[in-house]
């Protein structure tokens, strides 16, 4: 099976929509095809914030959300934060999750990053094992404030 990795158009947000509904977040409910539509436009108006899909046989499979953002540290070397990350129930442990990240690390290399970041829930077991299995390693602890 080939895995196409791509940057997301406009006629994939009702697949994109589809693949968040699988994540077991937010009880299974997604953004309205509207609300997708603005949070896409506005995505778009970003210098280096853009969305990615995995493909098989033109299906989506995948999709992940990649922020490269300029610093005034390290020497203004850019980092980028990886979020969002999701690959259709039916194909984990398939090698779909691998190519998504490969490919992030593709990226984040040809813009000159120092380091790509992305947070887990702390319950995650299995995916902290496949993220460390792809050369990842735990740093520091993750700390956020909720607004709900």
């Amino acid at each position: 099976m080939e895995i196409i990795m791509r940057e997301v158009v406009e006629a994939d947000l009702p697949d994109i929509l589809e693949l968040y509904s699988q994540l077991g977040q937010d009880e299974g409910e997604v953004l309205s095809q509207e609300q997708a539509q603005k949070i896409f436009n506005k995505i778009k108006l970003y210098p280096d914030y853009s969305l990615h899909l995995a493909t098989i046989d033109n299906r989506a499979v995948g999709v992940l959300a990649l922020l490269i953002m300029d610093n005034f540290g390290h020497m203004a070397a850019p980092s980028a934060v990886l979020e969002d990350v999701v690959v259709a129930a039916g194909l984990r442990g398939q090698g779909v999750g691998s190519k998504m990240m490969e490919y992030a690390n593709g990226l984040c290399r040809q813009k000159g990053c120092y380091k790509m970041t992305f947070s887990s829930n702390i319950n995650r077991v299995d995916a902290h094992r496949f993220y460390e299995s792809l050369g990842f390693k735990k740093h520091g602890y993750s700390f956020y404030v909720s607004y709900e």
